[in-house]
């Protein structure tokens, strides 16, 4: 991850599903439309499964538009998250 990239999404999957950092970073960047991002994954005692964190740059335009990609792009994975933006 850039110093300039900011975080602009954390997410957390229901059950046990899980994502690893090379198919996540490909579903941010289609996303987002970008290759200029970041992914980060840590472990949550407060939440009991991982937190996902998404990053890209602080210039990344029509936020909105991005967030209701990666919504879809993640229901076409079949990987139900419940997901926050940080960027609001």
């Amino acid at each position: 991850m850039a110093n300039y990239q900011i975080a602009l999404f954390t997410f957390t999957l229901s059950g046990d599903r899980s994502i690893g950092p090379t198919a996540l970073t490909e579903l941010w960047m289609r996303a987002c439309g970008t290759s200029d991002v970041g992914v980060d994954r840590k472990e949550s005692h407060r939440e009991g499964r991982p937190v996902y964190t998404l990053y890209a740059s602080r210039n990344l335009a029509d936020l909105q538009g991005v967030e209701t990609r990666l919504r879809t792009l993640l229901e076409s994975a079949h990987l139900n998250a419940s997901i926050s933006p940080v960027y609001r």
